[in-house]
């Protein structure tokens, strides 16, 4: 392990009083050219052998080859100005022998005058989070362009009725655009008559979150007509708990408007 021959020499009074191989996440400085001049034992076990020694080679040395100009470019910028340095997200090659996705938290090294000397750095793997995220970005994406291939109008409320997605046919039956529709409660533009469900129940909102169902329903449109339509609804369930969250409805026009 290499060790930072300048902090070693430094003398017992000016020494930092952080003990950083102490740190549990890696941590890392760099001084105002960009170059890492201390580093702790879990940044030293994060880095990939095959870069050579981490202490006194370049900060962009790790990072993907398409993040290099812009983050040095950033970094020489921030030197300059001396703000505070805001949190960042690199990609880095560490000893996985992939490049892993980190958030960076760093603070300004300040010694004589208010120019600054460097950065602080301590990296945080969210690898996983943001591939979770990106994962659920990209079903939302898929699930947003199904719905909107339906021919039927579709409306979604959350567990208290109100409206929280609707597809473009649905726009088109009501008037209402879904920014409007989003957020009213789903009884100010669909007033549920009361039709047997099944030949068991009535239909409401509350048997709506209890069971898959079917009825009748004046849709009231953005110009305040009536539009009778055919309405079959199923609770929406939470697949982790299985708790209700909300309720599906799919609405067929069944005649014309009066």
């Amino acid at each position: 392990m290499k060790v930072n021959s300048r902090a070693a020499s430094t003398p017992a009074a000016r020494r930092p009083t952080l003990n950083i191989d102490h740190l549990p996440l890696p941590y890392v400085e760099m001084d105002a050219r960009g170059i890492i001049t201390r580093a702790n034992r879990a940044a030293l076990a994060l880095h990939h052998p095959e870069q050579g020694d981490l202490i006194g080679s370049s900060g962009w040395d790790m990072l993907a080859i398409d993040e290099k100009d812009r983050s040095s470019a950033a970094f020489l910028s921030l030197m300059a100005s001396g703000e505070q340095p805001p949190v960042i997200c690199r990609s880095i090659f560490d000893r996985s022998g992939r490049f892993r996705t980190y958030e960076i938290y760093r603070s300004m090294i300040r010694k004589s005058g208010a120019k600054p000397a460097g950065v602080r750095m301590i990296f945080m793997d969210v690898t996983e989070r943001n591939n979770a995220l990106e994962e659920a970005r990209r079903t939302c994406e898929w699930l947003e362009s199904a719905t909107r291939s339906l021919a039927d109008a579709m409306i979604l409320t959350d567990a208290l009725g109100v409206i929280r997605s609707v597809n473009p046919a649905a726009e088109r039956l009501s008037g209402w655009s879904a920014n409007e529709l989003m957020g009213m409660a789903i009884d100010e533009v669909l007033p549920i008559e009361a039709r047997p469900c099944g030949g068991q129940a009535v239909l409401s909102l509350q048997v709506m979150l209890e069971l898959p169902c079917s009825g009748m329903a004046t849709l009231i449109t953005r110009e305040r007509q009536q539009i009778k339509v055919e309405i079959s609804t199923s609770p929406i369930l939470d697949k982790n708990n299985g708790s209700v969250s909300g309720v599906a409805a799919i609405l067929r026009r069944v005649e014309s408007t009066v």
